[in-house]
């Protein structure tokens, strides 16, 4: 779950592109993208001069449709219409081309990791279900739909909040979108909820496995993208679009994620995260010294936890959350440390919009000291997981200092919490060595994402 962190002045927009083309009926081809952009409430509605090949209409959207509004809610600005517009023949441009991105070299000259990993095998494909014939499970994947999971253990009262903006935003996407809740083995009436008040939301049920439930959950779908959600997660009505288009622009993207914000529109909650090792401890944090000059402008972003879409084949190539940061902290900048390694990269989309409640879940059910032991936990967790080189002999320097501090001065929560992360060590060290930590051109592909999410 990562940190979060005022609102910031203005809106940069994320791409110029000649005859942008307002949409409504029309329906894209598969490379067409789409984006939001903030029009002038003088101008709400109005045709932009351009030269189309055929008529068009405006869709005009607000935003936000959830609590106070987010785009001026912040003190003395008032909500702002949004216009969706599509981008005709948006395609990525080839490496080296004029206009396109740089070829990716990895360290020391090593193949991209990304090119070695598998998307054609069963992790592209739906996981068959039992008893229903050996043909299922090897549909092709549905690039002409998405879909979201939210998340839920036992809450009931979140859910009535917040999945009906949910569901709004699913039936405003440009593509046909399932929503679905994913229980984690609840033992209220959330499910009874969500049947009796949204007949169209699926649901899944279960064991509780944290976030690596959607894992299981991920494997029986066939969509190409799937935003994953936490229960206390509000969307914008236009939320879907700009992840979709920004996954499906960008081969080399893993995630996408958008502007988080607390429920009244007043504090930036993230996503675009930052990374530091601080005293031997990594730290993923939002609200970062200047992040207001940051907050509208799109870029990479290190982690998202409450709130992201994923491309499903990439995630499961790499394992999806990591079970042993069970019940929760810290696995989703595990899961982007990962995807970086492997090659691949989170994308920070401000142009879709989210609002998020910190601590609805973990609060009532670990208070304070529990989620900060966990944080603690979970943290030493992913140094010995993931790190390797000068990074994790600094961080097992700072340990052995850190533990005599804590010791000394009667502050015994560190100490609790190596003493669980030592209890999984066993796990760790499997993991570690699945990831092969130790291998050539690894502690340079290492620094560079410390340096890339530097602050």
């Amino acid at each position: 779950m990562a940190a979060g962190a005022s609102p910031a002045v203005g809106r940069t927009p994320s791409r110029v592109c000649p005859q942008p083309i307002s949409i409504a009926a029309n329906i894209p081809s598969p490379t067409s993208r789409f984006i939001a952009t903030p029009l002038d409430s003088t101008s709400a509605g109005r045709q932009r001069s351009a030269r189309a090949p055929e008529p068009v209409r405006t869709r005009t959207i607000s935003s936000p449709p959830v609590g106070v509004g987010r785009e001026r809610s912040r003190s003395e600005w008032g909500p702002r219409p949004i216009r969706v517009v599509l981008l005709k023949d948006v395609r990525p441009r080839p490496y080296g081309q004029p206009g396109g991105p740089a070829r990716p070299v990895s360290p020391v000259g090593e193949p991209r990791l990304a090119a070695r990993l598998d998307l054609r095998g069963a992790a592209a494909y739906r996981t068959a279900a039992p008893g229903r014939g050996t043909n299922r499970g090897k549909e092709p994947v549905g690039a002409d739909r998405c879909c979201i999971l939210v998340l839920n253990h036992n809450g009931r009262d979140l859910l009535a909040e917040c999945l009906p903006s949910v569901v709004r935003a699913a039936e405003a996407a440009p593509m046909p979108c399932a929503v679905v809740v994913v229980d984690n083995a609840s033992t209220d009436d959330s499910i009874a909820l969500v049947r009796d008040r949204w007949p169209s939301v699926l649901v899944e049920r279960e064991p509780n496995r944290g976030l690596a439930s959607f894992n299981r959950v991920l494997a029986r779908r066939d969509e190409e993208i799937a935003l994953l959600l936490n229960n206390d997660v509000k969307l914008a009505p236009g939320a879907v679009a700009p992840l979709v288009a920004a996954l499906q622009a960008d081969p080399d993207a893993l995630f996408s994620a958008p502007a988080c914000w607390t429920f009244d529109g007043s504090t930036y909650e993230g996503m675009r995260t930052r990374v530091r090792i601080r005293y031997g401890l990594v730290q993923g944090l939002c609200r970062v010294p200047g992040f207001e000059a940051e907050v509208d402008r799109p870029g990479l972003t290190a982690s998202a936890g409450p709130v992201l879409a994923v491309d499903r084949r990439k995630f499961l190539a790499i394992g999806g959350y990591d079970e042993l940061f069970f019940p929760g902290r810290i696995e989703d900048l595990d899961l982007g440390f990962r995807g970086w390694m492997a090659g691949w990269r989170g994308l920070y989309v401000p142009e879709s919009v989210a609002y998020h409640r910190g601590f609805a879940s973990f609060g009532p059910a670990f208070g304070r000291s529990g989620c900060d032991l966990l944080a603690i936990r979970n943290t030493l967790l992913f140094s010995w997981k993931n790190l390797s080189g000068r990074l994790l002999a600094g961080h097992l320097a700072w340990l052995a200092v850190r533990t005599v501090a804590s010791v000394a001065t009667g502050r015994t929560a560190f100490v609790r919490a190596l003493g669980d992360a030592l209890s999984r060590l066993g796990s760790v060290l499997d993991a570690r060595r699945s990831a092969a930590a130790g291998a050539v051109g690894r502690v340079d592909r290492q620094n560079a994402f410390f340096r890339e999410f530097r602050w």
